[in-house]
């Protein structure tokens, strides 16, 4: 059995399972990118940028198209759904297993059109717009196809559980394909308000190159943020099966303030801003300092959004004075400084490492009051 066991190993490759969790942090990476460009720095970003978005090539699930650069990948997962009636054909796999998971999922489709949006124009230089784009839609069009009626969004495609016993290609995989999906009578306000962002970030994207998808995102994203917002729960207590892996330990009240926000810019529509402002102290957008942002937790993405905003109403100074307690002390220059002046007596390679830290953080968030 052991013997077997190994040959099966050998069979697939050793060394470890590609990971799309990393895809979430590539996301973020490439909004890091181009602040740097110009650093005179010897380090290729712009083929950082073109491996980055490969990756998601890698990642495709469903019926692949005729300009697929990852020559190596086929189709697979054309049955998603099809127990339940449905057609969930599409989307990205979460990592070397099968499952595709909504909420990192629509957190990635996020971050990689505020990329676009912020960055349209180095990315452009670089050669990988239409690629960016086109890992953008490869994710929307999977969310269209989740979003089957206003108070219904499919949320995951698979088990992790029975899935992470089997080690194969997505293209041989012989595992469930269950799906489950959150309603009104099981309620997920944190996987709703996050795929409403990803949708109306989207809809920026491609607001002049292709209006009348952008509409339809946007008409997607509006339904989920009324969703949410009405029938709130956690999509976690209401869908078992991903807490040993995506459980929102956040809550949902982050992603409600998020979805606002990118609706506001999406739309213009001054209910949207009147909705974070209103909420923002009572759902912690304003009282946390925080540490991390990431698929679980939002509020440092908000209160850089929010700082942004041209109007100055007290909520709105307190988003941004956040912002920049996020950019100093949490993630940024001041905190890791500190942590190369404490390493310095040490005489290591650590502190170097730090350095490098410090500076991708410069990079990452530039301080929100510069942001363009």
């Amino acid at each position: 059995m052991a013997m077997e066991k190994k040959q099966q190993h050998q069979c697939y490759g050793a060394g470890p399972k590609p990971t799309f969790r990393f895809a979430k942090h590539w996301a973020v990476l490439l909004i890091s990118i181009f602040p740097i460009l110009n650093t005179g720095l010897a380090l290729d970003y712009g083929d950082a940028l073109k491996k980055s978005l490969l990756y998601f090539e890698s990642q495709r699930s469903g019926r692949l198209p005729y300009n697929q650069r990852v020559t190596w990948r086929h189709h697979s997962g054309l049955t998603d759904g099809l127990e339940q009636g449905v057609d969930l054909v599409g989307g990205y796999y979460d990592a070397g297993d099968h499952v595709k998971f909504g909420l990192p999922m629509a957190f990635t489709v996020t971050m990689l059109s505020w990329t676009v949006i912020e960055f349209q124009h180095q990315i452009a230089v670089a050669g990988e717009l239409e690629h960016a784009i086109e890992a953008i839609k490869w994710g929307t069009d999977y969310f269209i196809k989740a979003h089957t009626s206003p108070n219904v969004l499919w949320a995951e495609v698979g088990d992790g559980d029975t899935d992470h016993y089997c080690w194969q290609r997505p293209e041989d995989m012989t595992t469930s394909r269950q799906a489950y999906r959150i309603d009104e009578n099981n309620p997920g306000s944190d996987l709703a308000g996050e795929t409403a962002a990803a949708m109306a970030a989207a809809s920026i994207v491609f607001k002049k190159t292709n209006p009348h998808y952008s509409h339809l995102l946007l008409h997607h994203a509006q339904q989920l943020f009324e969703f949410g917002d009405k029938y709130r729960g956690k999509y976690d207590e209401n869908m078992g099966v991903v807490k040993s892996y995506y459980a929102s330990v956040s809550g949902y009240k982050d992603e409600l303030l998020w979805g606002a926000l990118w609706l506001y810019k999406a739309t213009d529509n001054e209910k949207y801003l009147e909705y974070v402002i209103n909420n923002a102290h009572c759902f912690g957008g304003t009282g946390w300092a925080m540490e991390e942002f990431s698929w679980d937790v939002k509020y440092a993405g908000l209160q850089i959004m929010a700082a942004k905003v041209k109007r100055h109403p007290i909520t709105l100074i307190c988003f941004k004075f956040k912002s920049w307690v996020y950019w100093l002390f949490g993630q940024g220059i001041f905190s890791n400084l500190y942590r190369i002046l404490l390493m310095s007596s040490f005489k290591d390679e650590k502190t170097t490492i730090y350095f490098k830290k410090s500076h991708f953080y410069f990079s990452f968030f530039p301080p929100p009051l510069t942001f363009r």
